[in-house]
């Protein structure tokens, strides 16, 4: 084999060379120790002045060189290039070449000039020494091997041909084979760590695809030797049976593993000798294959394989929920396979047959169950956690219900309680009310805790009024009723609540009816900078004003529009009027519209918006649009593709209601925003509450830091604007501290007077924007 070549081996086996001619310090000081006292003596002998000369000259190439070493045990390695480690190889050469060069010199000057026979004797002597050193120092490279080769033969070799002498000619001719011989062993040796770094490397790289495909398996595998000890164990068959690292168990009896498995409850009591029995068929080779059972709810399917040599490979997987699907399928019919609670369709027929058998009439009892904000659950915990706490729920219900209540899963996160109250007990509003309080509370899952709160809707009828076809609806208007309220609560069905329901249902349709004709109306609500002297932008907020109830808050005909799906049309009309009316105001001003979760769901949004702007006639940089914190928390590269797209497009992002989501600080540097409005829960209390002062100083820097525009909602009294302006804590105020919403034609009057006030008025009161 050649021996490797710096410029074909790989990088780091070319730097682990390199490093090696730095490595070893001791001998580099020993070395210039014995060059200086051996030239010093040879000074002492012939009093020749060139060889103290010499002597400096190996203190000098020596400082020069243990300072190179320090530059070299200081660099990152990790951060050289090829070229750089062979800049530091040609330093390290020079160096070398430089120090042994002075040796050849030294002794060719002792045969040629001096031709003292000790001074020669101890110059070649020591010349001879240091190139036996060279093959242990330097074999990572073989041009400081060579260059040093060269200049310690080649001067003695010159010497000797020059004096003329025949036998020292030929005998410093003998230094080429020498020289040849001492570089070949340096290229062995150089050949020899090679061979075994490729091997060590492939060798490891091979362990490494062993290793990983062994514990990327989807089986459990255990290989065991003639004696019934571990070879080899993978993850996978760790985590089935509740072992531990697959490391700790190499070499041990795989039927004391077992027994200290038994021992450690993963295995029933009762099963532990079957299951022995049955692996060690298996090991023996009467069984090929068997299933087995380690407990109530774990069945692992092994099969075995057995060498000529005595080495068994058990391999097995579980299959726990293929048997319960064969097990459950016709129970999967009737109950739910989550929760193990009857399902609806069960459900009715247990109330059906609890009726048919009645002997006497009494009155019954239905309550329904909503899981609060289960949906946070799902989306903060994942799904299983999710599934889990269901499972704790319907757990927690069986044991409420007892004897007396049928508990079943409705849908989703809703269960319904049957109460047949066959006793005729005239306290069966307080048995409900008392289940629904006692299902809240703390609940313990995958190592998490959760503070649940439960809705509940019910109603209570004669046994004989009970129509299958009714209580469904009746029960949802009476639990609509208790989320409606507050959430937590459990109300009974009354007769209003009909009325109730068919209002708001006349209500969407009004609302469907307004936006579809665009009978909405929108209003602006300035946004000044600090001192009041300019209004930067208008916030535009939609209104609907019905022709029979006259205005409706806009939370609730926002919050019915998202019930509906139609927040999308509503999000429509804002952005064309905002673009339409802010295109008759003067420039720079701006507006801004607020786009709801709906709105990012895709990107018809961004064809909107770009069609008003194009309808409008109004320049991009004039157009806000805010999203609040709810907006990011599902699909959030698609929200921020979309805000990408918008912004690309000259549009400024804001995000509204700053600080009142669950993950504020995790979107600001991700998104593509460029103002932050910070909500006025922040500011409500800062004159007061010290606190809440630093939380929104807090806010600030941050968005400072972050180069966002900062903009201050809700700033409603003097003091706040007075101690907002002091701290310089906003960019843009907003707040009726400066002006409420108004409609279109004032921004245009408010903005006139403004300009009229700004020569010499010097700051602006918020009393004189508001007159």
């Amino acid at each position: 084999m050649k021996p490797p070549s710096p410029d074909t081996v790989p990088t780091d086996i070319y730097l682990s060379f390199v490093s090696s001619l730095f490595g070893n310090r001791k001998t580099l000081i020993t070395g210039v120790f014995v060059h200086i006292l051996t030239y010093t003596l040879v000074f002492l002998s012939t009093h020749a002045g060139i060889y103290l000369v010499f002597c400096v000259a190996f203190a000098v190439v020596f400082g020069l060189r243990i300072h190179l070493f320090q530059l070299f045990d200081a660099a990152d390695k990790n951060d050289l290039t090829r070229a750089d480690i062979a800049g530091w190889e040609t330093r390290y050469v020079i160096g070398a070449a430089a120090t042994a060069a002075i040796l050849g010199i030294g002794s060719s000057y002792a045969i040629l000039i001096l031709r003292d026979p000790l001074a020669e004797f101890i110059c070649v002597a020591v010349t001879m020494a240091s190139m036996v050193s060279i093959v242990g120092r330097n074999y990572g490279s073989p041009r400081a091997v060579d260059l040093q080769i060269l200049a310690c033969c080649v001067p003695i070799i010159i010497a000797c041909l020059l004096l003329q002498q025949p036998y020292k000619a030929i005998a410093s001719l003998l230094l080429i084979p020498f020289g040849l011989t001492t570089r070949a062993m340096a290229n062995g040796m150089r050949e020899f760590l090679y061979r075994n770094i490729i091997a060590s490397r492939e060798i490891s790289l091979m362990a490494d695809r062993f290793d990983t495909a062994l514990n990327s398996m989807t089986h459990g595998l255990f290989m065991l030797d003639a004696q019934n000890r571990i070879l080899v164990v993978n993850r996978k068959a760790c985590e089935l049976l509740n072992f531990a690292d697959p490391q700790r168990l190499k070499d041990c009896e795989f039927d004391v593993v077992l027994r200290y498995g038994a021992r450690h409850a993963f295995i029933d009591g009762s099963l532990p000798g079957l299951i022995q029995r049955q692996l060690a068929q298996l090991v023996s080779g009467t069984l090929s294959r068997t299933l087995i059972q380690f407990n109530e709810d774990q069945f692992l399917e092994f099969s075995a394989s057995r060498r000529a040599d005595g080495i068994v490979i058990l391999i097995f997987e579980d299959v726990t929920v293929r048997i319960r699907a064969e097990r459950k399928i016709l129970h999967m019919v009737r109950y739910d396979p989550l929760t193990g609670l009857p399902n609806r369709e069960y459900f009715m027929d247990l109330v059906k047959e609890r009726l048919a058998g009645r002997k006497r009439e009494s009155r019954i009892g239905i309550l329904v169950l909503d899981i609060d904000d289960f949906k946070h659950v799902n989306d903060t915990k994942g799904h299983v956690a999710g599934d889990r706490l269901l499972v704790a729920i319907a757990e927690r219900l069986k044991q409420l219900a007892g004897t007396t209540a049928i508990a079943a899963r409705l849908v989703g996160d809703q269960f319904v309680l049957f109460f047949p109250n066959e006793d005729d007990a005239p306290d069966i509003d307080a048995r409900i009310h008392n289940l629904h309080a006692t299902t809240a509370g703390t609940y313990s899952v995958a190592d998490s805790s959760f503070r649940i709160s439960v809705s509940g809707g019910y109603m209570t009828m004669s046994s004989r009024e009970f129509r299958p076809e009714e209580w469904q609806i009746k029960v949802d208007l009476a639990l609509f009723d208790a989320k409606s309220r507050l959430k937590g609560g459990c109300s009974a069905f009354e007769q209003e609540m009909d009325a109730r329901y068919v209002e708001r249902q006349k209500l969407k349709d009004d609302l469907r009816e307004a936006v579809e004709t665009g009978r909405l109306q929108a209003v602006y609500q300035p946004m000044f900078t600090p001192d009041g002297s300019r209004i930067e932008c208008c916030e535009a907020l939609a209104r609907w004003i019905h022709p029979e109830k006259g205005s409706i808050p806009p939370d609730l005909f926002v919050q019915v529009a998202e019930e509906m799906g139609i927040v999308a049309g509503i999000t429509r009309f804002m952005v064309n009027q905002a673009c339409k009316d802010c295109a008759s105001w003067p420039a720079p001003l701006a507006v801004s519209v607020n786009l709801s979760a709906q709105d990012l769901r895709n990107g018809e949004i961004v064809k909107i918006v770009m069609a008003a702007l194009d309808t409008s006639g109004l320049e991009p940089s004039r157009l806000h649009l805010e999203v609040t914190e709810s907006c990011l928390m599902d699909e959030v590269a698609t929200v921020r593709s979309i805000l990408a797209d918008l912004r690309a497009k000259g549009i400024t992002i804001a995000i509204d209601d700053f600080g009142t989501g669950f993950s504020s600080l995790s979107y600001l540097d991700t998104l593509p925003v460029d103002v932050v409005k910070i909500d006025r829960s922040f500011v409500r209390d800062i004159t007061t509450d010290s606190r809440r002062f630093k939380l929104l100083c807090g806010i600030v820097d941050l968005s400072r830091a972050l180069s966002l525009h900062i903009v201050i909602e809700g700033v409603e009294t003097l003091e706040q604007l007075a101690l907002v302006v002091e701290r310089n804590l906003a960019d843009i105020i907003q707040g009726y501290v400066f002006s409420p919403p108004v409609p279109q034609e004032q921004v245009v009057e408010r903005v006139a007077s403004l300009h009229r006030r700004q020569p010499g008025a010097g700051r602006i009161l918020p009393s004189d924007v508001t007159t």
